[in-house]
Parts: structure tokens; sequence; C-alpha cells
């Protein structure tokens, strides 16, 4: 073809919630009806070029054909078939007021107007006296025949036959109806044979607005049948959603639905064309076109000598897809991508012998032309105009409705010279056509800017991902900071009168890397030590803050409830991550794609441990000038007190029935020391918070104490520490309370370690910490936190030489002794234990307990 197509937008609809494949078709006159899935069908007037009515049905539409007569129009809904008179459309349209010629008149189509009460048809097919409808039930197809009301539009049809047909499975589908929601709907039309002696309504042309085609005698007994052609039988067409071209003889007794040919994928559009001029424009050929761009051509071959006769021949081909919809005239098949819209040329090689015409045609097939119009989703069948050109009516993936002038073929431009009325019209053509481009263009530059954006977002997380990767599985990363890492405050707060632990947790970003948007911050804390009425398994809670745009450098700062009082699920661990959600790379995009919603992927950053010197409250010392009036308020709680508990035990002694008083015995105290040396604790402690010279004087012992119980209570190892409570720790003794509601005595001082050997002397200068509390749990728990924290002195230790190797090993020797000891202990309370001798379970509990005891009243030394 030479130039190019005019395309003229004659009005606009719009889509929401459409459930079918949008229909455009022409009606009687100048009429075309239009279906955009929803419930509403428009009518529009190709004449004065408006819109002249729109019928509102109670249901959403999947098709709408003409009856034979050009009388009704036959609506298929959810619910049913409507049939709506053509005349009272017509009536309507024209006693509408002058005044509202501009918008279109409004009908209600109501229930009385349903003819066919039958759920879920998908496409309808009058012919001659009857109305063909199609449905589908589970798995099968099901073809109902109904005789169709002629006298008024608001009886109801009667059923007359049905067939059913199985799905076929296997075929090869399309992501379209996956992502718009809209569903394909089988296409139907009517063959009949050129030599019936009463011929269908437009049998002088090979196509037919109304899907009913005259396909040439041979090629009609072929594919349907001797006796279909003697009965003179109209065949109905259908082209499936699984990909089956079945058909069936309408008025052949004893007739059964048959597949003709399989396309594996779902059929789109199923016409004829005549190909070669040889007969009244009877058609030679059928064409089918399926989702994916299969072609296929039927049409009559010569069998050759060994066959002989004449056989029906099957062309198939495949063309860029997908394909939206199509259509065909006399010699050319038009179909839309979506993208643009093609033609493929079916009459080359019409006047060469068959095998040339066969490889020709197939030929064809393959390189379809452009006629660069887009978004092309539905067309109606082709017309001519007076000057000859073809004219496609469309309806584009905005709801606009487009004619569609074609240029002249070559050899139909040649017979006529081009007047120069028509230069105009070229021009406007070339403007019309750069629009469309520029229209796609800017489609497409929106679109490549938009994966552009999704690319540098997905390289962002793949860096992140490959950065957090590498620094938890090399060795190399073990003892650096991870560049993405988080550290916690605690904190205790009051709240109606209820005491908790808040924990304070900062993410720092220390890539040069930028979180964006899809991050999500996940904090799972869950105890070491748990009760077994938990099941065995631990109670773990999981905190999760989604955040969007952490720079390098910035930090995140979040809150969460940690433990409320009277909670001894400690020491508990906090397993920081990072999560992202891949449905954010697609922005607004991911709510077509429902297998994203919940895909996303954890990266491991660091776990934080919080044991119970983070936990402990401390009463700090008071100021001296509150201690008079503290120690009057005491003075006073003291006496009163003392009264009331004098009043409880004179009670008391009344009620057993005695004079006597009886004291509450004390609680038993726990208690647990480690010793550690006070080199130690200057070279890795005093000095680095003093900024003294370590060759300068010795320090007072009063601040190695000091300084150790600072550490301790408020800093500590990891990156987990406690936030100040007051002023800094002047006292050696610390008095607290623990989370389980038990005071406890943390103290710290300086001893000396001495030992005779080989007639020498020796000493070394240590800091004993002592925990003292009624309450075993807490003073476990204590003792195993300061433990941790002093094995991390070690670690920081500078390297000097063993001058108290003698000490040292004079603790070793006595440790090993008390082990001894204390082991023979355990085995004998084991064996009585077994055997029930001399013991019961109480006596060696406390047997065990006493040894818990000296294990931990005897520590050993840490130089």
């Amino acid at each position: 073809m030479d130039g190019r197509c005019a395309v003229e937008t004659w009005a606009e609809f719009g889509f929401s919630g459409a459930s079918c494949t949008p229909t455009v078709r022409f009606g009687a006159g100048a009429g075309v009806f239009i279906c955009t899935g929803s419930d509403e069908v428009y009518v529009f007037s190709a004449e004065e070029r408006k819109l002249t009515t729109v019928l509102l049905f109670p249901a959403p539409v999947s098709d709408l054909v003409e009856s034979a007569d050009k009388q009704h129009l036959y609506v298929a809904c959810r619910n049913g078939v409507y049939c709506v008179s053509l005349q009272f459309l017509l009536s309507r349209a024209h006693s509408s007021p002058a005044d509202a010629s501009s918008s279109p008149v409004e009908l209600k189509i109501s229930h009385e107007c349903l003819v066919v009460p039958e759920e879920g048809v998908l496409s309808l097919l009058p012919v001659g006296s009857v109305l063909l409808t199609l449905s589908q039930r589970d798995t099968s197809w099901v073809f109902t025949v109904y005789n169709s009301p002629n006298q008024s539009a608001s009886s109801s049809c009667e059923m007359l036959a049905s067939y059913s047909l199985p799905q076929a499975s296997g075929v090869v589908r399309n992501d379209t109806e996956g992502r718009t929601g809209m569903r394909r709907r089988p296409v139907l039309i009517c063959v009949h044979s050129s030599d019936t002696t009463t011929p269908p309504p437009s049998s002088s042309e090979a196509t037919s607005t109304d899907g009913q085609f005259c396909l040439e005698p041979v090629l009609f007994k072929l594919l349907f049948g001797i006796d279909a052609a003697l009965a003179k039988s109209p065949v109905i067409l259908c082209g499936l959603p699984d990909g089956c071209l079945c058909f069936l003889p309408l008025r052949l007794p004893g007739s059964r639905l048959r597949v003709l040919h399989s396309l594996e994928q779902p059929v789109v559009f199923v016409g004829a064309c005549v190909v070669m001029e040889t007969g009244p424009g009877h058609a030679q050929c059928l064409v089918a076109m399926g989702e994916l761009g299969r072609v296929v051509l039927i049409k009559t071959d010569k069998g050759g000598p060994e066959r002989g006769g004449s056989i029906a021949g099957f062309i198939e081909r495949c063309v860029p897809g997908p394909v939206m919809c199509g259509c065909v005239d006399e010699k050319c098949l038009y179909y839309s991508t979506g993208s643009d819209l093609l033609t493929l040329d079916l009459s080359q090689g019409g006047e060469e012998r068959d095998e040339e015409i066969s490889s020709k045609t197939g030929a064809a097939l393959q390189s379809p032309a452009s006629l660069n119009v887009c978004r092309v989703i539905a067309v109606a069948e082709p017309t001519c105009n007076t000057a000859g050109e073809v004219q496609l009516l469309g309806l584009s993936v905005r709801g606009q409705l487009q004619r569609i002038t074609l240029p002249m073929r070559r050899e139909d431009a040649s017979l006529s010279k081009v007047a120069s009325s028509q230069v105009g019209r070229n021009v406007r053509d070339l403007l019309s056509a750069i629009g469309d481009v520029c229209e796609r263009a800017t489609t497409l530059k929106t679109a490549i800017k938009s994966k552009n954006q999704i690319l540098t977002h997905l390289n962002q997380v793949l860096n992140i991902s490959f950065l957090l990767i590498t620094s938890t599985n090399s060795e190399e990363h073990l003892l650096q900071e991870r560049p993405i890492r988080c550290h916690a405050v605690t904190k205790w707060s009051r709240l109606l009168q209820k005491d908790s632990l808040n924990l304070t947790c900062v993410l720092d970003n220390s890539s040069p890397y930028v979180l964006e948007q899809g991050w999500t911050l996940s904090i799972t804390v869950f105890p070491l030590s748990y009760s077994p009425s938990t099941g065995g398994e631990s109670p773990s809670t999981n905190f999760s803050f989604p955040f969007h745009n952490l720079h390098p450098g910035e930090t995140l700062e979040v809150s969460l409830p940690l433990a409320a009082a009277g909670d001894s699920a400690f020491p508990m661990t906090l397993s920081c991550s990072l999560v992202f959600s891949l449905s954010s790379l697609l922005g607004e995009e991911a709510a077509n794609v429902p297998s994203l919603q919940s895909s996303c992927f954890s990266l491991p950053l660091n776990t934080l441990t919080v044991d119970w010197l983070h936990a402990l409250q401390v009463n700090r010392p008071i100021a001296n000038h509150k201690k008079a009036t503290s120690q009057c308020s005491e003075t006073a709680m003291d006496t009163i007190q003392a009264f009331l508990s004098s009043r409880r035990i004179r009670h008391s002694g009344r009620k057993d029935g005695g004079g006597e008083s009886s004291s509450k015995p004390e609680q038993e105290q726990f208690s647990a020391s480690m010793r550690v040396s006070s080199e130690l604790l200057r070279d890795t402690l005093v000095l680095k918070s003093s900024g003294l010279d370590p060759q300068g004087p010795m320090l007072a012992p009063q601040n190695v104490c000091l300084s150790l119980l600072e550490w301790l209570l408020c800093e500590g190892p990891g990156e987990v520490r406690t936030e100040h409570q007051g002023d800094k720790i002047s006292s050696s003794v610390i008095h607290g309370q623990c989370p389980n509601g038990h005071t406890v005595k943390l103290s710290a001082k300086e001893v000396n370690v001495r030992e005779e050997s080989l007639g020498k002397e020796e000493s070394l200068t240590t800091v004993e910490v002592h925990i003292e509390s009624s309450s075993i749990t807490a003073v476990c728990g204590l003792h195993h936190a300061v433990l941790h924290r002093v094995q991390t002195l070690l670690q920081r230790a500078p390297e000097r030489p063993a001058s108290t190797k003698t000490v040292q090993s004079l603790g070793l020797r006595q440790a090993l002794q008390r082990a001894e000891h204390l082991s023979q202990q355990i085995q004998q309370s084991r064996v009585s234990g077994a055997f029930g001798v001399g013991a019961s379970t109480g006596k060696m509990t406390r047997s065990l307990l006493r040894v818990y005891r000296e294990l931990r009243e005897n520590p050993l030394l840490i130089i």
C-alpha cells in the first residue's frame, strides 16, 4: 500500500470494570453499536457523528447482535439474553427534546425484555428464525438453539436443541486476561453453501456484517461433509478460547459438535475471504487467527495423482502477536496487536499453480504490513467508500471510536490519477499519522522511564544485598563493623503507675547506598531461657518498621517495649534484619501482579543481647542538701512500719491463742563474686575514660572500682548500652532492683592476693566484684552478665610479660582442688538419688545448690 492511514476520532467512551472484550458492530442504516464490557451499550449515529442512545442493562454485557430481519437487537448479559426493538430505539431517539440534542438518550432496559433466562451466555448468533447461544458450564461448552421471537421483543424464546463439547487442555495462553481481567469471548459465524436455492441475506458478498458467509460448494462439502451439502444446511463455525475450531450442521438430523481444527491457543477471529476472482463473490477461503499470532487458511487444493480429486488444504503460519482483534475483507486480513494495526495480503499468488499459490500465500502470511495505527482493541467489519478506499471502524484502548481510512492498493491507484483536491486530505492523513506516532512515542517514553527507575532501584537493592551477604560470610569482615548495623539503648519508664523497660534501636547506614522505599527494619525479640509452659518453643515477638530514603550517614531511630516489671525472661536476644518487598519495585503496577504482593526477602544485620545489667534499676545516691529531708522521711516511715508490725504481731498472737510474738525469719541471701586484675582495669577502662598517661602516677583504688562499676552499668561491651540515670556513680556499693522485683547489692573493692613460693612472697592487687540478692535467679543472671563484660576486656588488653605467673598458678591449683572436691559431692548426690539411699529430693537439691554457691563465691582470678 502507498501512503498512510487517515484516522478520524468520532467519539470517546470510558472503560470501567470491563469483564469481556469490547465489541463494535454496524447496525441497520448508519447505526453503530458499541459494547465496552460494562452494563452499558452505546448507539452511535455515523451520519450525525454523535452518540444518540445509551442502553442501561441490569448486568454486564458480553455480546450483542441484530436479528436476521434487522428489527431487534439481542444483547447477552450475565443473567440472560435481552431483546430490544430497534424501531423503539429509533422512535425514542427522535422524540427527545431539542434542547437535549447534545446529550444522548438513556434507556434503562427492564427484566420484561428478558427472552432467554440462561446465565453465563458469552456469544450470540441469529440464523434465520433461530437464535444460537454459547455458554460455559464447568469443563464444557454448551450450544443452545432457541426459536427467536418475531412478533414482539417481550415474548420468550423456546429452546429447540442443546449441544455440549468438552473443553480442551494444554492451550498456550497470553497473560492479557490475567493483567486486564477481561475474558476472551468465543467467536461464532454461520457458513452457507453458495449453491443453496434460498441464499441468506447479503449472500452476494463474501463477507457480511452479521456473521453470515457464503462458501464455495466444493470447499463446503470437503469441510462439513456430503450430508450437510445435500441437505443445504447452514453450518455454525465456532472459535473457542481453548483453541478449538469446531462446527455444527444446524438442520441436519442427528448432527453433533465436531472439531475441525485446533490452533492450540485462544481463537480471536474467524472469517472468510474471496482470495481469487473466479466466482460471483463467493468465498474460497476460511481464515482463523489465534491470540498468540497463529493464522490458519483453509481452502481447496488439488489432491495430486496419488489421491485424486480435491482436498481441503490447511496453511498455518505465525505472525507477531499478541492479537487483540481482527477482521477480513475480500482479499486482506486486518488485525491489531495493541501496539500496531497490521494487514496481511491473502491474494498473492492467485494466477499460479496450486503449489506456487500455497508457497506464496505462506510467505505473505509471514510478512504483515504496518498501518501505523496503535492501541486498537476492537474493530468492526471493513467497508468501502465511494472512492473505493477501505475503511475500518475501531475502538482504542482509551475508548475512542475511530474511523480508519486505508490507502488504496497499488493496482487500484494505477487506474486513476490523484485529484488535486486529495492533496489536502493527504496532508491531513500525514498529520494524523504523525499524531498517532507521537502519542505512541510518548507512551513508550513513559514506559521506558518507568522501567529505568525500576532498574535503578533494583540495582541499589542488589548492591545492598551483596554488601550485607559479603560482610556476613567473609571471615575478614568478622572483626570489622558492618556497613549497615543496629545499636540500642535501654531505659526504664513509668506509665500509669507501671514500670516497663523500653529499647531504642538505631539503624545506622554507613554504606554508600540509599535505602529507598520498600525496605523494612525487622526486629525479632526472644528470650534465651523460657518457661516449659510455652510448649518447648521460644516465645518470640516480631516488630516491623517500614521506612524509605535512608541516605548514607543517616540513622533511623525506633522504639519498642521490651519487658514489664516482674518479667525475669533475661537475657533477651534481638535479631535485626532488613526485609525488602519485591512489590515496591513496580509501584502502582504491582496491583496487576498478585504473585508479588507477598514476595520478599530478608537480609540479616546483627544480633543484640539485653542482659540483667541492662535491665537493672540502680538506686542513685541523692545530693547532700536533700539528705536531711530524706532521713526525716525515712525516720517517720520506719516509726509507722514498726507500729504496724507490732499490731500485726499482736493480732497474730491473739489469733493463735498465745501472747508471744514471733518475728519473720530473714530471707536467705545468695551471692557470687569474681576478681579482676587492677592492672587490666587501668589499661582498658581508667586510662581510656580519663585520658591519663600510663607512665604517670598510680591511680587511687577507689577510681578503679568506680570506673569498673560505671562501665558495667552504663556502657558495657557490644552494641547495647543503658541510658544514664542521674549523676555518675560515687560509691563502690550500689543497690538496685532487678526486673523480677528483688533487690540486689553490687559492690567492688580492692583485694590483695598473696602467695609464698620458694621462700619468696608475691602479691597482686585485684578488684573483687560481689553480687548479693535474695533471688538466686537475679544472682545468676547478673553474674553471667558481669562475666560476659569482663571477657571483652581481655580482648582489648595490651600484651605484657607475665609477671604474676606464680600467683595465677596458685589460683589454678586451688581451683582444681575445689573442683575435685565438688565433683565428688555431685557424684555422691547423683548416686544417692538414683538408688534412693540416704537422701531425699529436697536434700539432693540443697546439696547441688551448695555446690553452685561455692563455685560462685570462689572465683578464678582474671589477670
